[in-house]
Protein backbone atom coordinates (compact mmCIF):
# COMPACT_ATOMS: atom_id res chain seq x y z
CA UNK A 1 0.00 0.00 0.00
CA UNK A 2 1.37 3.47 -1.42
CA UNK A 3 2.25 5.72 1.96
CA UNK A 4 -0.04 8.83 2.16
CA UNK A 5 -0.98 11.67 4.48
CA UNK A 6 -4.24 11.65 5.64
CA UNK A 7 -6.22 15.25 5.43
CA UNK A 8 -9.14 16.33 7.73
CA UNK A 9 -11.76 15.89 5.07
CA UNK A 10 -14.45 17.43 7.67
CA UNK A 11 -12.63 20.89 8.29
CA UNK A 12 -15.22 22.86 6.65
CA UNK A 13 -18.11 20.13 7.90
CA UNK A 14 -19.97 17.69 5.97
CA UNK A 15 -20.62 19.52 2.95
CA UNK A 16 -16.94 21.10 2.77
CA UNK A 17 -16.36 24.14 1.14
CA UNK A 18 -18.49 25.73 -0.59
CA UNK A 19 -18.31 29.50 -2.26
CA UNK A 20 -21.18 31.07 0.41
CA UNK A 21 -17.58 31.25 2.53
CA UNK A 22 -16.66 33.92 0.79
CA UNK A 23 -17.35 37.95 0.99
CA UNK A 24 -17.04 40.82 -0.86
CA UNK A 25 -13.35 40.93 -2.99
CA UNK A 26 -13.80 44.09 -4.48
CA UNK A 27 -10.83 45.79 -4.26
CA UNK A 28 -8.94 42.31 -4.67
CA UNK A 29 -7.31 41.15 -8.32
CA UNK A 30 -6.79 37.68 -8.85
CA UNK A 31 -4.35 36.50 -12.10
CA UNK A 32 -5.09 33.37 -13.69
CA UNK A 33 -3.95 30.94 -16.52
CA UNK A 34 -6.10 29.49 -18.90
CA UNK A 35 -9.37 31.13 -18.23
CA UNK A 36 -10.85 30.82 -21.27
CA UNK A 37 -12.95 27.62 -20.53
CA UNK A 38 -13.25 24.85 -17.75
CA UNK A 39 -12.94 25.37 -14.62
CA UNK A 40 -10.63 28.96 -15.15
CA UNK A 41 -13.80 30.09 -16.79
CA UNK A 42 -15.56 29.10 -13.39
CA UNK A 43 -13.19 30.55 -11.31
CA UNK A 44 -13.29 33.58 -13.18
CA UNK A 45 -17.06 33.82 -13.25
CA UNK A 46 -16.97 33.51 -9.26
CA UNK A 47 -14.31 35.95 -8.53
CA UNK A 48 -16.32 38.50 -11.13
CA UNK A 49 -19.54 37.12 -8.77
CA UNK A 50 -17.90 38.64 -5.64
CA UNK A 51 -16.95 41.84 -7.16
CA UNK A 52 -13.02 41.19 -7.54
CA UNK A 53 -10.83 42.44 -10.82
CA UNK A 54 -9.37 39.55 -13.12
CA UNK A 55 -6.62 39.17 -15.42
CA UNK A 56 -6.83 36.46 -17.65
CA UNK A 57 -3.33 35.20 -19.45
CA UNK A 58 -4.73 33.04 -22.18
CA UNK A 59 -3.62 31.74 -25.26
CA UNK A 60 -6.46 32.15 -27.83
CA UNK A 61 -7.27 36.16 -27.87
CA UNK A 62 -10.14 36.12 -29.97
CA UNK A 63 -12.19 33.66 -28.08
CA UNK A 64 -10.83 35.40 -24.84
CA UNK A 65 -12.35 38.67 -25.98
CA UNK A 66 -15.36 36.52 -26.96
CA UNK A 67 -15.55 35.21 -23.40
CA UNK A 68 -14.99 39.26 -22.30
CA UNK A 69 -17.94 40.14 -23.89
CA UNK A 70 -20.03 37.77 -22.18
CA UNK A 71 -18.77 37.98 -19.08
CA UNK A 72 -19.65 41.86 -18.94
CA UNK A 73 -23.25 41.02 -20.09
CA UNK A 74 -23.79 38.49 -17.42
CA UNK A 75 -21.74 40.72 -14.53
CA UNK A 76 -22.14 44.28 -16.39
CA UNK A 77 -20.32 46.51 -18.26
CA UNK A 78 -18.33 47.63 -15.05
CA UNK A 79 -16.97 43.90 -14.37
CA UNK A 80 -13.62 44.44 -14.07
CA UNK A 81 -11.99 41.52 -16.15
CA UNK A 82 -9.28 41.74 -18.92
CA UNK A 83 -6.84 39.91 -21.25
CA UNK A 84 -2.90 39.31 -21.11
CA UNK A 85 -2.13 37.12 -24.37
CA UNK A 86 0.04 34.36 -23.51
CA UNK A 87 0.98 31.14 -24.88
CA UNK A 88 2.65 28.92 -22.03
CA UNK A 89 4.02 26.50 -24.36
CA UNK A 90 6.10 29.41 -25.66
CA UNK A 91 8.84 30.74 -22.73
CA UNK A 92 9.10 33.98 -24.65
CA UNK A 93 5.60 34.49 -24.61
CA UNK A 94 5.38 33.83 -20.89
CA UNK A 95 8.39 36.34 -20.57
CA UNK A 96 6.26 39.51 -22.46
CA UNK A 97 2.94 38.00 -20.77
CA UNK A 98 4.31 38.62 -17.31
CA UNK A 99 6.06 42.24 -18.36
CA UNK A 100 2.94 43.49 -18.94
CA UNK A 101 1.56 41.78 -16.08
CA UNK A 102 4.22 44.07 -14.06
CA UNK A 103 3.41 46.99 -15.89
CA UNK A 104 -0.49 46.80 -15.76
CA UNK A 105 -1.53 44.77 -12.73
CA UNK A 106 0.10 47.08 -9.69
CA UNK A 107 -1.40 44.32 -6.92
CA UNK A 108 -2.04 40.88 -7.06
CA UNK A 109 -3.73 38.97 -4.26
CA UNK A 110 -3.45 35.51 -5.93
CA UNK A 111 -2.14 34.10 -9.00
CA UNK A 112 -3.67 30.77 -10.15
CA UNK A 113 -1.75 28.31 -12.36
CA UNK A 114 -4.83 26.70 -13.97
CA UNK A 115 -4.02 26.04 -17.59
CA UNK A 116 -2.83 22.90 -18.40
CA UNK A 117 -2.54 19.74 -21.72
CA UNK A 118 -3.50 16.53 -20.86
CA UNK A 119 -2.52 12.77 -22.63
CA UNK A 120 -0.82 14.22 -25.62
CA UNK A 121 -1.65 11.64 -27.73
CA UNK A 122 2.01 11.77 -29.33
CA UNK A 123 5.24 13.13 -28.35
CA UNK A 124 5.26 17.10 -28.83
CA UNK A 125 7.94 19.22 -28.10
CA UNK A 126 7.83 22.90 -27.62
CA UNK A 127 9.48 25.17 -29.60
CA UNK A 128 11.98 25.23 -26.49
CA UNK A 129 12.81 21.87 -26.78
CA UNK A 130 10.82 20.17 -24.16
CA UNK A 131 7.80 17.44 -24.17
CA UNK A 132 4.77 19.37 -24.63
CA UNK A 133 3.30 18.39 -21.29
CA UNK A 134 6.21 19.23 -18.79
CA UNK A 135 6.80 22.52 -20.92
CA UNK A 136 3.68 24.24 -20.46
CA UNK A 137 2.08 22.57 -16.89
CA UNK A 138 5.49 22.99 -15.07
CA UNK A 139 8.36 24.85 -16.74
CA UNK A 140 6.22 27.50 -18.27
CA UNK A 141 4.02 28.13 -14.60
CA UNK A 142 7.65 28.09 -13.00
CA UNK A 143 8.61 30.50 -15.17
CA UNK A 144 5.53 32.76 -14.80
CA UNK A 145 5.56 32.70 -10.68
CA UNK A 146 9.73 33.95 -10.78
CA UNK A 147 8.75 36.47 -12.90
CA UNK A 148 5.98 37.87 -11.12
CA UNK A 149 6.56 36.92 -8.07
CA UNK A 150 8.37 40.27 -6.31
CA UNK A 151 4.62 41.75 -7.38
CA UNK A 152 2.92 39.00 -5.43
CA UNK A 153 5.37 39.37 -2.79
CA UNK A 154 4.49 43.21 -2.31
CA UNK A 155 1.07 42.18 -2.48
CA UNK A 156 1.45 39.50 0.55
CA UNK A 157 -0.62 37.46 -2.14
CA UNK A 158 -0.62 33.72 -2.79
CA UNK A 159 -0.19 31.36 -5.83
CA UNK A 160 -2.23 27.99 -6.27
CA UNK A 161 -1.20 25.30 -8.46
CA UNK A 162 -3.53 23.26 -9.77
CA UNK A 163 -2.50 20.09 -9.34
CA UNK A 164 -3.82 16.57 -10.37
CA UNK A 165 -4.68 12.99 -8.94
CA UNK A 166 -2.46 12.02 -12.05
CA UNK A 167 0.40 12.72 -10.04
CA UNK A 168 -0.21 9.13 -8.86
CA UNK A 169 0.16 7.10 -12.13
CA UNK A 170 3.33 6.66 -13.96
CA UNK A 171 6.75 6.40 -12.63
CA UNK A 172 5.73 8.23 -9.45
CA UNK A 173 8.99 10.46 -9.56
CA UNK A 174 10.94 12.99 -12.48
CA UNK A 175 12.64 11.36 -15.34
CA UNK A 176 15.53 13.23 -15.06
CA UNK A 177 17.30 10.45 -17.29
CA UNK A 178 15.04 11.02 -19.93
CA UNK A 179 12.62 14.29 -18.91
CA UNK A 180 11.00 14.11 -22.73
CA UNK A 181 10.30 10.26 -22.86
CA UNK A 182 12.00 10.01 -26.20
CA UNK A 183 12.64 6.15 -25.29
CA UNK A 184 9.43 4.93 -24.69
CA UNK A 185 6.57 8.06 -24.91
CA UNK A 186 2.97 7.58 -22.74
CA UNK A 187 0.24 10.12 -22.84
CA UNK A 188 -0.47 8.81 -19.28
CA UNK A 189 3.32 8.38 -17.83
CA UNK A 190 4.06 12.32 -19.31
CA UNK A 191 1.58 14.18 -18.08
CA UNK A 192 2.00 12.30 -14.66
CA UNK A 193 5.04 13.27 -14.45
CA UNK A 194 4.52 17.07 -15.34
CA UNK A 195 1.67 17.44 -13.07
CA UNK A 196 4.10 15.46 -10.32
CA UNK A 197 6.61 18.89 -11.37
CA UNK A 198 4.02 20.99 -10.57
CA UNK A 199 3.08 19.35 -7.04
CA UNK A 200 6.63 18.98 -5.89
CA UNK A 201 7.25 22.86 -7.25
CA UNK A 202 5.17 24.25 -5.28
CA UNK A 203 5.82 22.21 -1.86
CA UNK A 204 9.96 23.24 -2.79
CA UNK A 205 8.68 26.46 -3.21
CA UNK A 206 6.42 26.68 0.52
CA UNK A 207 9.65 25.33 1.79
CA UNK A 208 11.65 28.10 0.08
CA UNK A 209 9.68 31.29 1.21
CA UNK A 210 9.32 30.31 4.54
CA UNK A 211 12.88 29.62 5.04
CA UNK A 212 13.78 33.48 3.42
CA UNK A 213 10.93 34.55 5.75
CA UNK A 214 8.66 36.15 2.82
CA UNK A 215 5.31 36.94 2.97
CA UNK A 216 3.79 34.74 0.31
CA UNK A 217 1.48 31.74 0.67
CA UNK A 218 1.64 28.43 -1.73
CA UNK A 219 -1.28 26.12 -2.08
CA UNK A 220 -1.65 22.89 -3.89
CA UNK A 221 -5.23 21.29 -4.97
CA UNK A 222 -6.97 19.37 -8.15
CA UNK A 223 -10.27 19.64 -9.44
CA UNK A 224 -11.06 16.20 -8.91
CA UNK A 225 -13.30 15.13 -12.20
CA UNK A 226 -15.08 17.96 -13.54
CA UNK A 227 -16.68 17.80 -17.01
CA UNK A 228 -13.79 20.40 -19.12
CA UNK A 229 -12.49 19.85 -22.65
CA UNK A 230 -9.10 19.72 -21.26
CA UNK A 231 -8.67 16.90 -23.35
CA UNK A 232 -10.17 17.90 -26.30
CA UNK A 233 -7.60 19.33 -28.53
CA UNK A 234 -4.89 16.78 -27.12
CA UNK A 235 -5.59 13.17 -26.44
CA UNK A 236 -5.90 10.30 -28.42
CA UNK A 237 -9.42 8.39 -29.73
CA UNK A 238 -8.74 5.82 -26.96
CA UNK A 239 -8.55 8.78 -23.97
CA UNK A 240 -11.61 10.78 -25.24
CA UNK A 241 -13.54 7.06 -25.68
CA UNK A 242 -12.60 6.35 -21.81
CA UNK A 243 -13.56 10.06 -20.68
CA UNK A 244 -16.87 9.96 -22.24
CA UNK A 245 -17.58 7.43 -20.37
CA UNK A 246 -16.05 8.37 -17.15
CA UNK A 247 -17.62 11.67 -17.08
CA UNK A 248 -21.25 10.39 -16.53
CA UNK A 249 -19.75 10.13 -13.01
CA UNK A 250 -18.21 13.72 -13.30
CA UNK A 251 -19.02 17.17 -11.71
CA UNK A 252 -19.31 19.89 -13.39
CA UNK A 253 -16.61 22.66 -14.11
CA UNK A 254 -17.74 24.66 -11.90
CA UNK A 255 -17.25 22.77 -8.21
CA UNK A 256 -14.35 22.01 -10.03
CA UNK A 257 -13.24 25.45 -9.68
CA UNK A 258 -14.13 25.82 -5.63
CA UNK A 259 -11.00 24.10 -4.79
CA UNK A 260 -8.80 26.99 -6.88
CA UNK A 261 -11.12 29.62 -5.31
CA UNK A 262 -10.92 28.33 -2.10
CA UNK A 263 -6.81 28.14 -2.17
CA UNK A 264 -7.28 32.04 -3.46
CA UNK A 265 -9.42 33.35 -1.45
CA UNK A 266 -10.21 30.99 2.25
CA UNK A 267 -7.84 32.38 5.43
CA UNK A 268 -6.43 29.75 7.60
CA UNK A 269 -5.24 27.40 4.84
CA UNK A 270 -2.16 25.07 5.69
CA UNK A 271 0.65 24.57 3.38
CA UNK A 272 2.18 21.08 2.47
CA UNK A 273 -1.26 19.90 2.33
CA UNK A 274 -3.52 19.14 -0.83
CA UNK A 275 -7.19 20.44 -1.39
CA UNK A 276 -9.89 19.05 -3.63
CA UNK A 277 -13.26 16.78 -3.62
CA UNK A 278 -12.80 14.39 -1.13
CA UNK A 279 -15.34 12.03 -2.30
CA UNK A 280 -13.20 9.25 -3.34
CA UNK A 281 -10.90 12.54 -4.51
CA UNK A 282 -12.95 12.98 -7.94
CA UNK A 283 -16.53 14.86 -6.47
CA UNK A 284 -18.07 15.87 -3.45
CA UNK A 285 -17.19 18.33 -0.56
CA UNK A 286 -14.23 20.05 -1.08
CA UNK A 287 -11.61 19.94 1.70
CA UNK A 288 -8.49 18.20 2.40
CA UNK A 289 -7.16 14.91 0.29
CA UNK A 290 -4.46 12.82 1.47
CA UNK A 291 -0.80 13.29 -0.40
CA UNK A 292 1.41 10.59 -1.75
CA UNK A 293 5.02 10.98 0.16
CA UNK A 294 6.94 11.07 -2.35
CA UNK A 295 5.36 14.47 -4.03
CA UNK A 296 7.04 15.52 -0.47
CA UNK A 297 10.46 14.20 -1.58
CA UNK A 298 13.05 17.25 -0.82
CA UNK A 299 15.60 15.77 -2.62
CA UNK A 300 13.71 15.36 -5.78
CA UNK A 301 12.58 18.46 -5.19
CA UNK A 302 15.81 20.66 -5.13
CA UNK A 303 17.21 18.91 -7.98
CA UNK A 304 13.93 20.13 -10.37
CA UNK A 305 13.94 22.81 -9.02
CA UNK A 306 17.64 23.65 -10.53
CA UNK A 307 16.62 21.63 -13.31
CA UNK A 308 13.82 24.51 -13.93
CA UNK A 309 16.25 27.45 -13.46
CA UNK A 310 18.68 25.65 -16.17
CA UNK A 311 15.59 25.06 -18.85
CA UNK A 312 13.76 28.41 -18.16
CA UNK A 313 16.84 31.04 -17.90
CA UNK A 314 15.62 32.33 -14.29
CA UNK A 315 17.60 32.17 -11.16
CA UNK A 316 15.69 33.20 -8.20
CA UNK A 317 16.95 34.58 -4.74
CA UNK A 318 14.99 32.30 -3.23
Amino acid sequence: MANHIKGNKQRFGAKGWTPERIGSLAGKTYVITGASSGTGLEATRLFLSKGAKVVMLNRNAKKSKEIITSLKQEFGKHADVTLIQMDLAVQDSVRKAAAEVMKRVPHIDALICNAAIAQVAKQELTVDGFESQLGVNHFAHFLLCGLLFERIEQSEGRIVVVGSNGYKMGEKRILFEDLNFDRNYSPWASYAQSKLAQMMFAYEFQRRIQASGKHVKVYVCHPGASRTNLLQDTAGTFQKSLWSVLSIFAQSAEKGAWPEVMCATEDGLEQAKYYGPTRFEMVGPVGECSLETFALDHEMAERLWTLSEQNTSLHWPL
